[in-house]
């Protein structure tokens, strides 16, 4: 019977653990990819059976050499593994004793960026990856740009591949100088910088002995303690439409989450893109009407006038 409990009290533990969107971003061949397939299997999250065909896969196609080549976890696209990069976004699930990840490892191509903004459209956080050798260049300052811009409060700079610069701290420093040069008017809020090797796993789940020099924690440590609470945005009200309930003749009301703001019953808003005006006339959930409302909620909203207002548009 005790075992029994065990069970459903870990299982409610688990339900009400949160959940941390994170995206990866950087240059081509920055080790994106292998950066998520390196946290995945040091954090022991991968079956037998997967592992034993990563290890098949990395004899027959992979671009790590000797070892695993842990990217392949996520470049699952037959033009992927030809060419050893990533062209869709692809999105990887994980949890560790206190949260619960969604991972979109999105590419590195200037050809693909429009993926990688649709992989950083959800994101809470992002780890922007560069090169040790090659220093902050074009991309990894285009998508910490667009990052900025789609709203995503904390980034981790990973500079990677620290075992091919013999784990210099030096070099490191140059390249965390050179990032906050560019990063500082952007206004980002968090930005963390680690030394790591995706590839040999450095400061990815452990601390590293090789960087004693580092006295910061390592990746997994991060993303697991990052408090995302505050992040909501309640000055600007965004309501995204997402169905419009009419049960009968009497009611129209438009159903969503609220992705940022507060609305108040009687508050004056406008629908795009057609830019038609109302006001609230009632907040209506499962539990009956509310006064006001705000993220992350979902609620039904009811405007005063009969304004012609459908699917995937917007209240502001």
């Amino acid at each position: 019977m005790e075992n029994k409990l065990n069970i459903k009290e870990y299982l409610d533990k688990d339900e009400q653990k949160d959940l941390l969107r994170l995206l990866t971003a950087g240059s081509v061949d920055d080790g994106k990819s292998t950066l998520i397939g390196r946290l995945l299997f040091d954090s022991k999250k991968l079956y037998e059976d997967q592992l034993a065909a990563l290890e098949r896969d990395s004899k027959r196609v992979g671009n790590a050499g000797d070892h695993i080549d842990y990217a392949l976890l996520c470049d699952g696209l037959k033009a992927e593994r030809e060419q050893g990069i990533t062209i869709d976004v692809a999105y990887r699930y994980f949890s560790t004793n206190n949260r619960k990840f969604i991972i979109a490892d999105t590419p590195g191509h200037e050809q693909y960026t429009r993926n990688m903004i649709t992989g950083g459209s959800t994101a809470n956080l992002a780890i922007i990856l560069v090169d040790a050798r090659l220093g902050v260049i074009t991309q990894p300052c285009r998508h910490t740009f667009l990052v900025s811009l789609l709203g995503i409060k904390h980034v981790v700079l990973a500079v990677n591949k620290m075992d091919l610069v013999g784990f210099s701290e030096e070099r490191f420093n140059e390249t965390v100088t050179e990032y906050k040069k560019f990063v500082e008017p952007l206004g980002i809020p968090d930005v963390t910088c680690i030394p790591l090797s995706a590839l040999d796993g450095d400061n990815v789940v452990q601390k590293s002995e090789r960087t004693s020099w580092y006295k910061g924690t390592s990746l997994l440590e991060v993303l697991e303690t990052v408090s995302i609470e505050n992040d909501h945005n309640l000055a600007d009200f965004r309501f995204p439409v997402q169905y419009v309930l009419r049960p009968n003749l009497d009611f129209r009301g438009f159903c969503g989450k609220i992705a940022s703001g507060v609305i108040h019953k009687g508050d004056e808003v406008m629908a795009l893109p057609s830019g038609k005006k109302s006001h609230i006339k009632s907040i209506v959930t499962y539990d009956g009407e509310l006064e006001y409302a705000f993220p992350p909620q979902a609620v039904t909203l009811t405007l005063e006038d009969e304004i012609d207002v459908s699917r995937g548009e917007m209240l502001v």
